[in-house]
C-alpha cells in the first residue's frame, strides 16, 4: 500500500511562479537574489495558510542551490529542485536550513543556543538559513536575546520570521528586517489551482462544487485543499453540489433565497417553519446569520451597481440576486443588514437562541417598507400645491361666521373678500386673538370679576393651585388679597422671591384664573414689609397677565422675557429656520 500524501503537501509549491497569489512578494526576492541585494533578515506576516512557510523554504533553496535557474530577466530565478542541496531541504534533513517552531521554543535559552549556533559556517551551501514560525510566540526576553545578533549577524546567516499576528512582534525586531505581507487568496486563484490539482489527480467536479470549496476557505489556499480532500473522501472521484454540502453541513444557499421572498410576501408563518427546518437539518446558527449577511450585501451591491460583477456566486445565483434587486429598496436592504447583524451578536449569549431567532425573523418578515425623504418630500410639495389652489380659488360669496368648534380661515393673500364678509368688520379680542363679528355677540366671553365673589372663591382658588403645583399655592397662600378694580386682581407678596415665582408661573396661574372664575385677569403683585411680620424696605409692584401681557405688544411686560429669547421660541428658529413676525 503506497503512502498517501495529504493535497496541500503534495502538490506544495517548490517554486516561485508556483506560489498562488503573493506576486508581490515573490518577484521582489527574485530581483533581490538576481542582483545580490539580498538582505539578512525577512518578515513574512498574513493570514493562515496563504504561503508564508512555503516562500520561506523556496527562498532558502534559491540562496543555495548548487545549479540555480537562471533565466534573461531577474523575475525568471529559480532553485533547480534537483542538486543535493535542494533535496535535502525540501526533505527536511538539510544542516544549513533549521525550521524552528516558535511557539515550542519560545524561551530565552533556544535564543542562546541559537546565537551560538549562527558563528558556524554552511556545511554544504552558501548561507545558513534560520526560519521561526510563528515568531510571535517568542517571550519578551526571548526577542531582547535575539535583537542584537539579529542586526548584526554573520555574512552567511539569513533569519526568516513568519507569523500571522504581526501586532505583537515588538517593534524593535520589525525595523530589523525586511516585511512582507501576505495577502488572502482570492476566491478565483483557489479555484483555478483547485481545478488544476482536480485534472491531475483525475476528479470530476461541477463548477459550483469548486465555488463552494473555495469560499469555504476564506481566503486560505491549505485551507481549501484540506476541505478538498475532505471531499473527496467522501464523495470519490465525482463530486456533485450536493455532496458537498451533505459532506461539509454547509448552509444551502437556496434558504437564504427563502428568507427574501419571505420577506417580500409577508409570510410570518412560513419564517416560522424555516427556523423549524434549520435546526432539524443541524445547521450552525452563527454560520447561517453570516451567510444572510452576505446573501443582503449581494442584494444591496446588484441593485447599487446594477452589475453582479462583484458577487462571488455561481452564474445561476447571480442572475437571481439581479432580479431581487428590483424588489427590495437600499434603506430596506440596510434595516435588514442591521437587524441580521444584532441577532447575530445576541444569540451568542442567549439561553434560548433558537427563539431569538424565530422573533427577529418574524419582526424581518413583518417590517413594512421604507419610504425615501425625497418621495416624502414631493408628496408633501404636491400637497402643498393643491392646498394653495385650493386657497386661491374665488370667494362664492357665502360667509358662515365662526362659532363654538369651528376657526375663522385665514384669506390667502390677493384673493377678493365676500360681500357679506365685508359688510361686518370684524373685532379682535386680544386676550386670545380670535376675532368675530361686530354685531355678533361672543357666547363664551367671560364676565367681569367682582370682588365679593373674589374674596369668596379666593380659597377655592388657592387650593386648585396647591392641587397642581404645591410650591406655587403655598406662595399664593402666604399672600396677601387686596382687592380687584377694572379686572386687575391685586396681591401683596412678603418678599421679591414670592413675586417672582408668580411672575415665573403666569401662564399657569392665568389658566386657573379662567377656569374658576371663567375671566382673563391680570395679577398685580406688590411687594414691601407690610405684608410680612418683620419690617422691611417697600419694594416694586409688578404684575402678571391671566392670559394677555398688561403691557403693549411692542413691549414685554416687567419679569417678562422677549418673546424671541424664550426656549421653544429659539429652538424653532435654530432648527427650523423661522423668522419673528414684523
Amino acid at each position: 500500500m503506497s503512502e498517501y500524501i495529504v493535497t496541500a503537501r503534495k502538490w506544495r509549491p517548490m517554486k516561485f511562479e508556483d506560489v498562488v497569489g503573493q506576486e508581490h512578494v515573490t518577484v521582489t526576492l527574485r530581483n533581490a537574489i538576481a542582483t545580490n541585494r539580498l538582505a539578512h533578515a525577512y518578515l513574512f506576516s498574513g493570514p493562515r495558510g496563504v504561503g508564508k512557510t512555503t516562500t520561506a523554504r523556496i527562498l532558502a533553496k534559491a540562496v543555495n542551490c548548487l545549479h540555480p535557474m537562471r533565466g534573461k530577466t531577474p523575475t525568471e530565478y529559480n532553485p533547480d529542485n534537483e542538486c543535493d542541496v535542494c533535496r535535502e531541504i525540501t526533505e527536511g534533513r538539510s544542516f544549513d536550513v533549521l525550521e524552528i517552531d516558535g511557539a515550542s521554543n519560545r524561551g530565552v535559552e533556544e535564543i542562546r543556543n541559537l546565537r551560538e549556533s549562527v558563528r558556524y559556517a554552511p556545511v554544504r551551501g552558501t548561507y545558513k538559513v534560520y526560519t521561526i514560525d510563528e515568531v510571535h510566540m517568542l517571550t519578551k526576553e526571548a526577542f531582547n536575546a535575539l535583537l542584537k545578533t539579529l542586526e548584526e549577524p554573520p555574512q552567511h546567516v539569513l533569519f526568516i520570521f513568519a507569523t500571522t499576528e504581526i501586532h505583537k512582534v515588538p517593534a524593535t525586531i520589525v525595523s530589523r528586517c525586511q516585511r512582507f505581507d501576505f495577502r488572502r487568496i482570492a476566491i478565483d486563484e483557489i479555484i483555478a489551482n483547485l481545478k488544476g490539482i482536480a485534472s491531475e489527480e483525475g476528479l470530476q467536479l461541477d463548477e459550483d462544487s469548486f465555488l463552494l470549496i473555495a469560499k469555504k476557505g476564506d481566503g486560505s489556499l491549505r485551507d481549501a485543499q484540506s476541505i478538498f480532500d475532505q471531499v473527496v473522501s467522501l464523495c470519490g472521484r465525482n463530486i456533485t453540489h450536493s455532496q458537498i454540502l451533505q459532506a461539509l453541513n454547509i448552509v444551502d444557499q437556496e434558504l437564504y433565497f427563502r428568507v427574501t421572498d419571505l420577506i417580500r410576501t409577508k409570510n410570518a408563518r412560513g419564517g416560522l417553519e424555516l427556523v423549524e427546518e434549520i435546526m432539524h437539518r443541524g445547521y450552525d446558527l452563527k454560520e447561517f446569520l453570516t451567510g444572510l449577511t452576505e446573501h443582503l450585501r449581494n442584494i444591496m451591491i446588484a441593485k447599487m451597481t446594477e452589475s453582479t460583477r462583484l458577487i462571488e456566486a455561481s452564474d445561476n445565483d447571480k442572475r437571481r440576486y439581479a432580479g431581487d434587486a428590483n424588489v427590495f429598496t437600499i434603506s430596506d436592504l440596510l434595516r435588514l443588514q442591521r437587524l441580521v447583524n444584532g441577532t447575530e451578536t445576541a444569540i451568542r449569549w442567549s439561553a434560548q437562541p433558537r427563539f431569538r431567532l424565530e422573533a427577529d425573523l418574524v419582526q424581518m418578515i413583518s417590517m413594512q417598507g421604507s419610504v425615501e425623504l425625497s418621495e416624502l418630500i414631493d408628496q408633501l410639495d404636491t400637497l402643498k400645491k393643491k392646498l394653495d389652489d385650493s386657497a386661491s380659488a374665488p370667494s362664492t360669496g357665502i360667509h358662515t361666521p365662526p362659532g363654538p368648534g369651528r376657526a375663522e380661515v385665514p384669506r390667502a393673500p390677493g384673493s377678493p373678500i365676500s360681500p357679506a364678509r365685508a359688510a361686518k368688520p370684524l373685532l379682535r379680542d386680544s386676550g386670545n386673538g380670535n376675532s368675530r363679528p361686530a354685531n355678533q355677540p361672543d357666547a363664551t366671553a367671560p364676565m367681569p370679576l367682582s370682588e365679593d365673589e373674589l374674596s369668596a372663591r379666593w380659597p377655592e382658588f388657592v387650593s386648585e393651585v396647591r392641587r397642581e403645583k404645591i410650591s406655587l399655592g403655598s406662595i399664593l397662600e402666604s399672600s396677601t388679597l387686596l382687592g380687584v378694580k377694572n379686572g386687575v386682581i391685586r396681591l401683596g407678596c412678603a418678599n421679591d422671591f414670592q413675586a417672582s415665582s408668580i411672575l415665573r408661573n403666569k401662564e399657569v396661574l392665568g389658566g386657573f384664573l379662567l377656569k374658576i372664575f371663567n375671566v382673563r385677569a391680570r395679577l398685580e403683585v406688590e411687594t414691601g414689609g407690610k405684608y410680612q411680620h418683620s419690617p422691611k424696605e417697600s419694594g416694586t409692584t409688578s404684575t402678571v397677565s391671566g392670559h394677555a401681557p398688561a403691557s403693549p405688544p411692542d413691549t414685554p411686560a416687567q419679569g417678562t422675557e422677549p418673546q424671541e429669547e424664550h426656549p421653544i421660541v429659539k429652538a424653532i428658529i435654530r432648527e427650523l429656520g423661522a423668522e419673528p413676525l414684523e
